[in-house]
């Protein structure tokens, strides 16, 4: 029995770290064209995006500022980068919007 419990103790550890090394978590914040927002699981391996991303955070970060323009463009080159490797599609988090942006919210 403890041996089963070390063992299943060790798949979860491992589980968690192929999760963290190898899949994204991007956010969709609600906008006009997707008012309800999404959050998208998805492979990250060979791209160079944080493990929780959003197109306002990855905004904020390179500096450029967040806007509805730049909002755009990032949103569409980051669905080109990962559309063929999302694995799971779900509603919009707004805790993990504010972790990608450190906890600041743009407003639409």
């Amino acid at each position: 029995m403890k041996k089963a419990l070390i063992a299943l103790l060790i798949l979860f550890v491992v589980v968690i770290l192929v999760f963290r090394i190898g899949c994204g978590i991007f956010v969709i914040q609600p906008i006009g064209a997707l008012p309800e927002g999404k959050t998208i699981i998805y492979w990250r391996i060979g791209l160079d995006y944080p493990f929780i991303s959003s197109a306002d955070g990855l905004l904020e970060k390179s500096g450029a500022g967040v806007s509805l323009l730049g909002r755009g463009l990032m949103l569409s080159r980051i669905i080109d980068d990962i559309d063929e490797r999302i694995i799971l599609r779900m509603k919009y988090s707004e805790n993990l919007y504010l972790k990608s942006t450190g906890g600041i919210k743009y407003e639409k």
